[in-house]
């Protein structure tokens, strides 16, 4: 299952047209704490490039939680990775099923959704992350001007104690950068 088949199925469930690369990968796992963490969730991991960078940081008896929202995806998703709890439903009810996290890492695709899910679904991650907890998203770079990726960008500041922003990751499809922030204890 690819993730390029997926958007053309339907492309305001799945964000992006290409997988995204290794490099954004490990731009994202850097210096989240994911190797001291005891409980990760992933949101949105498509086919699993950020799963398998993920997989390679965790310690020995940490767990890894992805909410998926296709079925196709999740489905493949927990045959290639048979150590993850996979789910297959949305990050808007993400405290159902994780009642806290050390480290949240989110695929979704904020520059999509309208205010009002973009809202839900920062509540249910700042619901689950516990004090010090670190959360990391990314934004491709031209949809960054967009009024919605904007608003998320300032959501972000107005929640978390922490916000920061990678450099470009140009070696990615369309080139991206990572959103970082962290609950302050």
């Amino acid at each position: 299952m690819t993730i390029t088949r997926e958007f053309l199925r339907n492309p305001g469930r799945t964000g992006a047209i290409a997988a995204s690369s290794r490099r954004l990968a490990a731009a994202m796992v850097a210096g989240i704490g994911a190797e001291c963490a005891g409980r990760v969730v992933e949101l949105g991991p498509g086919t699993g490039v950020f799963t398998e960078a993920l997989l390679a940081r965790l310690r020995p008896g940490a767990r890894l939680t992805a909410i998926e929202v296709n079925p196709r995806l999740a489905g493949g998703l927990a045959r290639r990775h048979p150590g993850v709890e996979v789910i297959t439903g949305s990050a808007e009810h993400l405290a159902e099923h994780v009642p806290a996290a050390d480290v949240v890492v989110s695929g979704l695709p904020w520059a999509l959704f309208p205010r009002e899910r973009q809202e839900r679904i920062l509540d249910q991650i700042g619901e689950v992350l516990a004090p010090g907890g670190r959360f990391a998203t990314f934004a491709y770079l031209h949809a960054a001007w967009l009024p919605a990726a904007r608003r998320f960008e300032a959501a972000l500041a107005r929640r978390f104690g922490f916000v920061g922003r990678s450099r470009v990751v140009w070696g990615n499809l369309p080139p991206a950068f990572v959103h970082r922030a962290a609950v302050t204890p």
